[in-house]
């Protein structure tokens, strides 16, 4: 019998630093969440979470080495293999859990977390002869199970804050500002994105508050809140389904913070997990155009290099794309 090729390494140690931290990072958070913040899920939640995650990615990742005929990626590397092979699943399923509010139905939880692993193996586009995960994973499973489920809806944003009061209520978003610019500017390279989500952010607040009388600062305000302050950090500038050039990442930042505005002044809820899928599955329609186009051309091209120099993989893991 012929042994499966060794898998070639995925990340550098680089990459793998900021998976684990990112990891550790949302671990804390939620033992911080159910402790002394406020989070309103189930303490158990996020302990079934995370084993859903686990299993439906190792069985998706054994049946994927078995149809590439590869050793599987868990495989090979002893304990600290498997543990850096189930960092991304663990963030997505603890996101899933900690940003979703579904009363006491937990199946639905779970299945957004199944979507959520799942959809990075099927919703793929290729980027220099490999495929690559489009849709942010997290932000799409929450997004879906709003959409199936109209009585569902995102955890109170006052969880993250609810039980605690004066300095500390501006501590916790400096906080997470502070560990947040740190991870992006040294590892993620997405500071471009931010800066784009933010400014045009600011700019549609103002212009809808020109244009139908919103009021503005409400608007602006919501951008000091902690909720937004992990989706900025955190959510929108996932390494894997987001731009590399600084251009292309500005758009992309600020494709998300046009498509939110307009959904908001249509009246349209949970606008921010909504506009950044929509921007993700623009841009996977944009790779698919670009592949199909180089197909027509005769050209082949470069492959993707097996590991980036800047930038961590996203919650799938896998390295980010210049696209």
């Amino acid at each position: 019998m012929t042994e499966a090729p060794t898998t070639p390494p995925r990340h550098d140690p680089k990459i793998v630093t900021a998976l684990r931290r990112f990891a550790i990072s949302i671990t804390v958070l939620n033992i911080a969440g159910y402790t002394v913040l406020g989070f309103e899920q189930p303490w158990l939640w996020p302990i079934l979470a995370v084993a859903v995650g686990y299993t439906v990615e190792t069985v998706l990742e054994y049946i994927g080495a078995r149809v590439e005929k590869r050793r599987p990626r868990f495989a090979g590397g002893g304990a600290k293999g498997v543990l850096e092979f189930l960092y991304p699943s663990h963030i997505t399923a603890l996101a899933v859990n900690m940003l979703l509010y579904v009363n006491d139905r937990l199946w639905v939880m779970v299945l957004g977390v199944v979507i959520a692993v799942s959809a990075k193996w099927v919703l793929r586009a290729p980027v220099r002869g490999r495929p690559r995960h489009f849709m942010n994973p997290s932000n799409f499973g929450i997004a879906v199970v709003l959409l199936l489920f109209p009585w569902a809806s995102i955890a109170p944003p006052y969880q993250f804050t609810e039980y605690t009061d004066g300095a500390v209520d501006w501590i916790i978003p400096a906080v997470i500002v502070a560990l947040g610019t740190l991870l992006n500017a040294k590892l993620t390279g997405r500071m471009w994105l931010i800066g784009g989500w933010l400014v045009v952010f600011v700019l549609q607040a103002v212009l809808r508050g020109v244009l139908f009388d919103t009021a503005i600062p409400p608007a602006l305000g919501m951008m000091t809140g902690v909720a937004f302050v992990l989706f900025t950090n955190y959510m929108v500038t996932d390494p894997g389904t987001t731009p590399s050039r600084p251009v292309a990442q500005v758009a992309f930042g600020g494709g998300v913070a046009v498509t939110y505005g307009i959904m908001t002044g249509l009246g349209i809820a949970y606008g921010l997990f909504f506009a950044t899928a929509v921007v993700c599955l623009v841009r996977g329609g944009y790779l698919w155009l670009v592949h199909l186009r180089t197909e027509q051309a005769g050209t082949s091209p470069a492959p993707a290099p097996a590991v980036e120099a800047r930038g961590v993989p996203s919650e799938s893991g896998k390295a980010p794309v210049a696209a």
